[in-house]
């Protein structure tokens, strides 16, 4: 199950979580502590259990399923993956419910909605062009949930900076997949515009947040359009899925340092009482 979730993979949400929290004005609330233990193991492998049940077919296809990359299921193992994530998360939903601001609960339900119909039957945003990039906007929800469960504004500059940059690098990473998702007849916004399309797609985006994160802090804007035009650049001078497979690490790494930088700021002008 701790495969599944893809470990990885969690800064895109609980890291979300606690500069959330962080926005707020304070290191560590305690009713923040919910949530946050939610967006670790148990929202994640829903994202991503949802996601290996239905894309076996493509997965059992594709060379860099089955390692640190994401997980190669058995259909045996479906009826367990369906159990593990209605067990890890529908107690913390319930709780939601029970003890959080109603807006921080529709806040919650919206998110899981939308990253389970990413990838189940009837809506499946994953299969469809530029609905697929954009129903990843839905990673910055922690920067609106956290605060709505304090009880807090969130800062809006922020939280619309992230769902721009989540909006880039969703089909940004789907560029190594490229080959494996068309033989599948999935047509995912990459497929659709291919890898120098995709590119400046992705570029346009991530160029958007920047634009936004500027408003909360310039250097966290800078650091951000140097990370998203190297990856941008070096996918244009060699637009090819393979280009993509060689920098998916980096764009693994991008929120770990863009979010670390951004993190140490917040929290040393949370201490000199620069911030909120």
């Amino acid at each position: 199950m701790v495969h599944i979730s893809r470990p990885v993979l969690w800064i895109n949400t609980i890291g979300s979580g606690v500069v959330g929290m962080w926005l707020t004005g304070t290191f560590l609330d305690l009713r923040a502590v919910p949530v946050l233990l939610w967006l670790a193991l148990p929202f994640n492998l829903l994202i991503y259990g949802v996601n290996d049940v239905y894309d076996q077919e493509t997965d059992a296809a594709n060379p860099r399923k089955g390692s640190l990359e994401g997980a190669r299921i058995e259909p045996s193992e479906v009826r367990l993956i369906a159990w593990g994530v209605a067990a890890t998360n529908l107690p913390f939903l319930a709780w939601f419910v029970l003890a959080l601001p109603w807006q921080a609960t529709a806040v919650a339900l919206l998110y899981a909605g939308v990253f389970v119909y990413y990838s189940a039957e009837p809506l499946r945003f994953k299969a469809r062009p530029f609905l697929d990039s954009l129903s990843n906007a839905a990673y910055a929800l922690p920067l609106v949930l956290v605060p709505a469960a304090l009880d807090e504004t969130p800062v809006w500059p922020a939280a619309l900076g992230l769902m721009a940059w989540s909006v880039a690098k969703h089909p940004f990473d789907a560029v190594q997949d490229i080959v494996e998702d068309r033989e599948a007849g999935i047509t995912t916004t990459a497929v659709r515009l291919g890898p120098r399309g995709t590119a400046l797609w992705s570029g346009a985006w991530w160029t958007l947040s920047s634009v936004l994160f500027a408003l909360v802090s310039v250097p966290v804007a800078v650091v951000n359009l140097l990370i998203a035009g190297t990856l941008v650049v070096r996918l244009l001078r060699d637009p090819t899925p393979a280009t993509g497979h060689r920098l998916y690490p980096a764009s693994v790494a991008f929120p770990y340092v863009a979010g670390a930088f951004a993190g140490v700021l917040l929290t040393v002008a949370i201490f000199l009482g620069r911030w909120p």
